[in-house]
């Protein structure tokens, strides 16, 4: 064991000590029960769907316990940050309304950024070597990976532990000679000699656990020849969750493997040990069974699809609560988002994500709102995404106000083809006439499809137009149509022209859908009589004529 000297004189001569850190970050004053939670995201690449779901859970649990929920940026591989990820982290955290209780800004137990967290590390790094609880480690690449092979070799575990761990017992001579002559060294933390095989925990979601307990002495501090000297995200976690008093950690259930790692460095450390609750991860169906929702494989995986989508917060947050507990998919979405989330009520199988049930539960929701309410948020999500749809909502806010109202407000079953901000131009675009290309004729390929000759939509349009009455009732308004129909040839019905389709230009149908085609410029749309009314009698007419050439 290296002397007291010796070690100290590896680390800042200002180095406070464990309990200034102790007394810097004390206790919280919070409710009995009340849950400290963290997320934890590290800028490594985009925001995954499944760090908003955990987020999610964990500002739930902590916000109804009376507690604190706050995010500590995991930065400490700086070599692998991506650029533009932490402004990712804000666009999420903003869209989803996740915002933390504390952060850099207003909050007691700062820095919330690992990397500005250094000093705090190396106290601790510092202390278990002083007490013998980590050794320094001057294995190089080339001998580490000579270790790997041998092992693979004779079919053992991978790792550096045991007689493998060849710094582990090295003679304090040995040491101070590598110090002196500058070789770069990593603090290794020194797993107990009375380790037993096995580790039992106790998972907040899952139950009682038991793990093969952790053998390999881990790099706790990484490579003496960087700067800032940054510790493993295992020892700045168990520092930091200590220190920042989280009191339940909300992660995947792929860290259940580190569990009894963290248990060793907690109690090396002299801290108290943590409750977990490990959270199954998110699930995509694929041929033949399921996987998890992959960054590399599924763009819905990434929160930046679904705000570029623009589905709304609000049925977002819904859909991801009913994954975590299924009771709240089965009530209404405004008691649901109130209703706390329950760790005992999550399952501890992948939940699937469905991309046509979000879609579902979307179209539900923006049809209980207002077209005040419809009009504002796609205009604010056409601010990001989409500069002609915002110019032309701005131009022509009353038309857009109007199409949005046509088969929603006042009826009993509102439409609800509106099932994210992206689709707006799909299903009203064409109300605003800066967004609408008016026909080319009866040859225009919107036209063609219906099969009736040039010369007869000719006739019919222009007699349509030409005598066209903008009338308030539906009924009358639509008899002009039959009308002129019956006049030019058309079936009363698609079933008289079926029986002898020679005989006509085509039915009530097709007369029907050249009106539908020139006011809408599809054969889908609302009601006839409702578009016209939102275009107003100019725009109808203007879009009439334009059919007929």
């Amino acid at each position: 064991m290296l002397e007291r000297a010796v070690i100290d004189a590896l680390f800042p001569a200002d180095l406070p000590e464990p309990q200034h850190w102790e007394q810097r970050y004390p206790a919280r004053r919070l409710p009995e029960g009340a849950k400290v939670t963290r997320f934890g995201p590290s800028p490594t690449g985009f925001v995954h769907v499944g760090g908003v779901y955990v987020s999610t859970i964990d500002k739930d649990v902590s916000g109804h316990s009376g507690g604190v929920y706050f995010v500590r940026v995991e930065d400490t591989d700086q070599s692998r940050e991506v650029e533009g990820a932490l402004g990712q982290f804000a666009r999420a955290f903003d869209y989803f309304d996740l915002h933390p209780d504390e952060s850099d800004a207003a909050g007691e137990y700062g820095p919330y950024h690992q990397s500005a967290r250094e000093r705090i590390y190396l106290t601790y790094a510092r202390e278990l070597l002083r007490e013998g609880k980590a050794y320094l480690c001057f294995a190089t690449k080339e001998e580490l990976a000579d270790i790997s092979a041998r092992q693979q070799a004779t079919k053992l575990p991978t790792g550096y532990y045991g007689t493998w761990a060849i710094w582990r017992d090295a003679g304090a001579d040995a040491v101070a000679a590598k110090l002196a002559e500058g070789a770069p060294y990593v603090v290794r933390f020194r797993v107990p000699e009375d380790t037993a095989p096995r580790v039992r925990f106790t998972d907040e979601i899952r139950g009682a656990l038991e793990a093969e307990a952790n053998r390999n002495d881990t790099v706790i501090l990484k490579s003496s020849d960087t700067s800032p000297r940054l510790p493993t995200y295992h020892f700045a976690h168990a520092v930091d969750d200590h220190l920042m008093r989280v009191n339940l950690v909300v992660r995947g259930e792929e860290w259940i493997s580190s569990v009894p790692l963290h248990q060793q460095l907690f109690a090396a450390l002299g801290f108290e040990p943590i409750p977990y609750a490990h959270i199954a991860p998110l699930m995509k169906q694929i041929p033949g069974g399921k996987r998890k929702l992959s960054k590399r494989k599924d763009p819905e995986a990434g929160v930046d699809f679904y705000i570029e989508a623009g589905f709304p917060a609000r049925a977002i947050l819904y859909y991801l609560r009913g994954l975590a507990n299924g009771r709240l998919a089965e009530v209404p979405l405004d008691e649901a988002l109130a209703t706390p989330i329950r760790l005992d009520q999550c399952g501890v199988a992948g939940p699937l994500v469905d991309l046509v049930k979000l879609e579902d539960i979307s179209a539900d929701h923006i049809a209980t709102l207002t077209s005040e309410q419809v009009f504002e948020a796609v205009r604010v999500w056409a601010e990001q995404f989409d500069a002609e749809l915002l110019a032309a909502l701005d131009a022509q806010r009353d038309e857009a106000l109007r199409a949005i109202a046509v088969e929603r407000e006042g009826v009993e079953n509102p439409r609800k083809d509106l099932r994210k901000w992206s689709d707006f131009r799909a299903a009203y675009g064409f109300f605003l006439p800066s967004l609408f290309t008016p026909l080319t004729g009866p040859t225009d390929e919107r036209v063609t499809p219906l099969g009736v000759a040039a010369d007869v939509v000719t006739a019919y349009a222009r007699d349509l137009a030409d005598g066209y009455q903008h009338v308030d009732d539906a009924q009358e308004w639509f008899n002009q149509v039959r009308e002129l129909a019956a006049k030019h040839g058309f079936a009363g019905s698609p079933k008289d022209y079926k029986k002898n389709p020679d005989a006509y230009p085509g039915s009530i149908r097709e007369a029907s859908q050249l009106v539908r085609v020139a006011l809408s410029g599809s054969t889908r749309s609302p009601d006839l009589h409702a578009i016209s009314q939102a275009l107003g009698a100019e725009e109808t007419l203007r879009r009439l004529r334009a059919l007929a050439g």
